[in-house]
């Protein structure tokens, strides 16, 4: 009887979770191991999850490298060329 129980309970994972960010849904669950193992394997499938979510997020589609940093050469320049004014003593 208990080789039964094992049997059923290795077919199916113990351990399942959702992620659910900004209203997309991932569900993440582990179906071989022990329960530390799956937690640990649904541990990794979890921070993947998040890194591509966070990536695909946070990532600017529509700004080109080159003129941010053209931007910023310019400024240095502005800036070298006019001195900070000191201010006045009454």
């Amino acid at each position: 009887m208990t080789d039964q129980m094992n049997a059923a309970a290795s077919l199916n994972p113990r351990a399942r979770a959702t992620l659910v960010l900004a209203g997309e849904s991932f569900t993440v669950s582990s179906e071989s191991g022990t329960l530390s193992e799956q937690l640990a394997a649904m541990r990794k499938r979890s921070m993947v999850i998040l890194k591509e979510y966070i990536t695909k997020h946070n990532a600017p589609n529509d700004v080109p490298d080159e003129s941010i940093e053209g931007s910023s050469d310019e400024e240095g320049e502005a800036l070298a060329k006019t001195p900070p004014k000191k201010s006045k003593k009454k």
